[in-house]
């Protein structure tokens, strides 16, 4: 009875032991939201014109012990340009405990939105158009313990090429989104 009796205790011990080290290796799911400040830059045949910006967006995604991946929509908002961006996002942590530093990289595309140009006091608008958007990002989580949401500053640099074309030239401008985004996440 007793060799039955310390082979379940033994059983169940192992077992136990390989349960909470497999805890970390299990993905923590999450949607959130964000909001951010920047600017933006067009560049166009030697002319480039810079405004303030402002992002708007949603977040769903997995995050692993060392990567996060996520999908990830956004809504930029200029004096001159509307426009929308859906993107794919993989980040590398760096760990730590409760700031955790990250670095990443994204591609997507820019979609739909308009820019609006004024010369000589006429106003032009040009529909955006669909094309490959690649970004970079460089932020901290914060994680605070016993609450299922995890908050991120980030910094971000988008680029996207030929937006739009203007009529009559062979001139497509080129977008450059540089912000500072407020993330938060809530962990399923």
């Amino acid at each position: 009875m007793k060799i039955n009796s310390i082979s379940l205790i033994s059983v169940v011990s192992m077992l136990t032991c390989a349960s909470a080290a497999n805890a970390g290796v299990v993905a923590d799911f999450y949607v959130g939201g964000m909001l951010g400040a920047g600017g933006q830059t067009m560049f166009a045949d030697h002319h480039n014109e810079t405004d303030t910006s402002r992002v708007f967006g949603a977040i769903a995604g997995m995050d692993l012990p060392i990567f996060r991946i996520e999908g990830e929509y956004d809504y930029f908002d200029s004096k001159d340009l509307n426009t929308n961006a859906a993107m794919v996002n993989l980040y590398a942590k760096i760990p730590s405990t409760v700031i955790l530093p990250y670095i990443g990289g994204g591609f997507g595309m820019v979609f739909g939105g308009e820019q609006t140009i004024t010369q000589s006091g006429i106003e032009t608008k040009y529909d955006v158009d669909s094309t490959a958007a690649y970004q970079a990002m460089l932020g901290a989580t914060i994680d605070i313990f016993s609450i299922p949401f995890k908050f991120d500053i980030e910094g971000r640099v988008l680029y996207a090429p030929d937006i739009y074309s203007i009529k009559g030239t062979d001139t497509t401008p080129d977008m450059l989104q540089y912000n500072v985004r407020a993330k938060m996440r809530y962990i399923f």
